[in-house]
Parts: C-alpha cells; sequence; structure tokens
C-alpha cells in the first residue's frame, strides 16, 4: 500500500467500475451526503472548525456545489483527482482553532481529517440499505478499500486510518462513544426551522421566482432535509449523538425509499447519473485512451457495483 502521499506518483483514483463508481455518481447519493456531514461535524473539533471558518451560512448553495464537485472528482477526475485532494489541503491548512472542549485543533491533523473521511464508509453502507439494496460482505469490503484510496488522494496516510473493515468498526465506535456529540452546527444541520438563503444559482428568472415562493417552500424543505438527515444516519450514531427518530419515521423513510428504489434504475442514465459521473463512465466505456490513463480495472480487484 501506497502510505505516502508526498512526492512520487500521485495516488489512484478508485477503479472504473468499482463499488464507488456506482454509489458516488448515483443521484441517490445526493440523499446520503447530508447525513455523512451531519455525522463529520458531529464530532468537536470539526463542528468548530466549520462553525468558524465554513461559508454554510452566508453561501450554502455554492458550498454545497463545490462539496459535490470535489467528491466527484476523488472518484472519477482521473489524473485530476491528485490534484483536487493538494487543492483541499491547500484550503485547510489556516483552519485552526479551539473546539468546544476547549482542546486546540487543526483541520488537518490526523485525528480530525481522518473522521472528516471516515464517516462516508458508515453512512454509504447504511443508506444503500434504504435507497439502492443492501451490500454484500464482499462488497462492503471492496467499498472500503475503494474509500481508503480515496483518503490517499486526500493526502492521509495509511497510518492515520484502519485498514480493513475488521479494524474500522471498533474505531468508528470507540469515536462513537469518547468524541461524537450535539455539536452547534449539527444541530443547525437537523433543525427544522432552518434559515436558509434561496437557492442563487440558475437563470435570473429562476432565481426570482425562487425568492419570491421561498419563504412558503423553505418550511418543508427544512423538514425533509432534517428527515433525511437523521433517517440516513447510522442508528447507533444516531444514538450516540442522541437524536430522536421513531417507528413512525422509520416506517415513513422505508416507504419513501421504497419509491425511490423503484423509479431511480428505470431512469435514462443522463438522469440518474451525476454529469461528471456520467462523463466519467462515458469515457472508460468507450475506451478512450488517456480519459484513465493507468486506471484499468485489475482481474478479482473489485466486487461487483451495487
Amino acid at each position: 500500500m501506497n502510505s505516502a502521499v508526498t512526492g512520487g506518483d500521485d495516488p489512484a483514483p478508485p477503479p472504473p467500475g468499482g463499488v464507488l463508481w456506482s454509489l458516488a455518481g448515483d443521484v441517490r447519493g445526493l440523499l446520503m451526503l447530508p447525513a455523512a456531514l451531519a455525522l463529520q461535524v458531529a464530532h468537536p473539533a470539526v463542528g468548530a472548525g466549520v462553525d468558524e471558518h465554513s461559508v454554510f451560512r452566508t453561501d450554502p448553495w455554492g458550498r454545497g456545489e463545490r462539496s459535490l464537485r470535489s467528491l466527484q472528482l476523488w472518484v472519477y477526475g482521473g489524473e485530476a483527482a491528485a490534484e483536487e485532494g493538494r487543492r483541499l489541503r491547500k484550503l485547510h491548512r489556516t483552519v485552526r482553532g479551539t473546539d468546544t472542549r476547549d482542546r486546540r485543533y487543526h483541520a488537518l491533523a490526523p485525528e480530525n481529517y481522518a473522521w472528516v473521511h471516515a464517516t462516508g464508509f458508515p453512512v454509504y453502507r447504511h443508506a444503500a440499505r434504504y435507497l439502492i439494496r443492501p451490500m454484500t460482505a464482499e462488497q462492503e469490503r471492496a467499498l472500503y478499500r475503494e474509500w481508503l484510496q480515496v483518503g490517499r488522494i486526500l493526502g492521509l496516510h495509511d497510518r492515520d486510518m484502519p485498514q480493513t473493515t475488521e479494524e474500522f468498526w471498533p474505531y468508528y465506535r470507540r469515536m462513537l462513544a469518547e468524541e461524537i456529540e450535539a455539536t452547534a452546527v449539527l444541530r443547525e444541520l437537523v433543525a427544522v426551522d432552518a434559515t436558509v438563503p434561496p437557492p442563487d444559482r440558475g437563470p435570473a428568472a429562476v432565481r426570482l421566482l425562487l425568492r419570491s415562493v421561498w419563504p412558503v417552500l423553505l418550511p418543508p424543505s427544512a423538514r425533509f432535509r432534517a428527515f433525511l438527515t437523521v433517517g440516513l444516519m447510522p442508528p447507533d450514531a444516531r444514538e450516540a449523538i442522541g437524536l430522536p427518530w421513531s417507528p413512525v419515521q422509520e416506517r415513513r423513510l422505508r416507504r419513501l425509499c421504497a419509491v425511490i428504489r423503484l423509479v431511480v434504475p428505470v431512469l435514462p442514465e443522463r438522469l440518474r447519473y451525476l454529469p461528471l459521473a456520467r462523463s466519467a463512465r462515458d469515457a472508460w466505456r468507450s475506451g478512450r485512451a488517456g480519459a484513465y490513463r493507468g486506471l484499468r480495472r485489475k482481474p478479482g480487484g473489485s466486487a461487483r457495483s451495487v
């Protein structure tokens, strides 16, 4: 394994055709992201960093768009993936301060940076059960291997992350027991009365229309976001943070996800996959040399897609 991320060859993105290629670009992945973000900011240091240094309150739509594009580059960016990882590390070099437990933090400290990345694995695994289908043990191991590869792109060393799923779960449970809490940022993310400015992207006429109807649209959209954020978070994380979740809510979530599981697979690919993912998949399938140089899938190297 590559334990160094500076100097030498750049770490490669996850393999085309792997589990992440099926998950990360699927439009259903958009529904999983709020739960992952909430679990990230439940860490006191991460929550403090976002609280003090992020523009998520003043520019939530722009931040969301940039974060989504960054995630897509990690998986589908080919040779641009490592460059995006370097950009993110540079961006976070000055993010430091004191967390809610009066501890000094730095965004790139391995214990903080690793947690931000680690949350994707349990959330993808859990949410896929609802929105796609449960993963096999082989798929879970493949997903974790590929997620580790993304970690290398982001600048994590192998020593910073558990290297197998068997090692991951004790680490994860320890973090839930010792670190995770309902931070101020997390409470904002799951608030049903959140104050969010209207979208500022798209044609001027659409922005004007949204601004005019936003007071009506915001309350139900905030409730729906909170519902998905809490519902698609792994139950043990939900319990550790102290987020309430009722049997009635669980039944509603299961009914909603059953409809999504039926509808999304029959959509044309241009609607089912996000643009960058769709372009990467097209390039890989057409065999265009240079699009994913050096990323040919090795026999037996990846489990089948979920």
